[in-house]
């Protein structure tokens, strides 16, 4: 019924009589998901991790409010005015997107073939490498060789993320977000044959 609210209470209800239950935990995550209250589900998904360390899907779920945390750090990156703030918010996403890294990089120890780790994780390794590349540029035409140590950067970025994100295209070749992601990879490489 769409009753976030009532469903939450319901779970919690049920977490009280029976805390280890990783379908409830699993339940209380997507709800707090997609509510969007990312930093009180963080402690809950560990502590379902503490009852079933070897549970994938709770590695891959709490690495989602990082890349979330990532994502909206560099949002806010792109609309400071000064330089400092700009380089905080930044150094914050980047932070962010390593701990989602980490999760994801987890999850797959568990199941090397979980398709929706893989996806997130090719994605959150090319992220810092996408806003290289667009910084580069972005940089006057006077600016060659700070343009060309960018785009090398960038290029070794890319690099991190190829084996997820073409693992994650084996996986669902039919996934539109694994497709996507792999052209953006091109795209970023300058191979414009493979990118088509």
């Amino acid at each position: 019924n769409k009753d976030t609210a009532g469903a939450l209470k319901a779970i919690n209800e049920a977490l009280v009589k029976y805390p280890t239950n990783s379908d409830l935990r699993k339940e209380e995550i997507e709800i707090a998901l997609k509510t969007g209250k990312l930093n009180d589900i963080i402690a809950k998904i560990q502590a379902a991790i503490a009852n079933d360390p070897k549970n994938k899907a709770l590695y891959y779920y709490e690495g989602l409010p990082y890349s979330q945390f990532a994502n909206d750090a560099k949002a806010k990156s792109l609309k400071a005015k000064d330089e400092t703030s700009k380089n905080s918010f930044n150094q914050t996403a980047l932070d962010n997107y390593a701990k989602a890294v980490d999760l994801y990089k987890k999850a797959l120890e568990i199941d090397p073939n979980y398709f929706d780790a893989m996806l997130n994780l090719g994605y959150v390794l090319m992220r810092p490498a996408i806003d290289t590349y667009n910084a580069a540029v972005n940089l006057p035409a006077n600016k060659q060789k700070e343009y060309d140590l960018a785009v090398a950067k960038a290029g070794v970025q890319f690099d991190m993320a190829k084996p997820y994100l073409l693992k994650a295209v084996e996986l669902n070749p039919k996934s539109p977000d694994a497709l996507t992601n792999l052209m953006n990879y091109y795209r970023g490489k300058r191979d414009n044959a493979n990118a088509a």
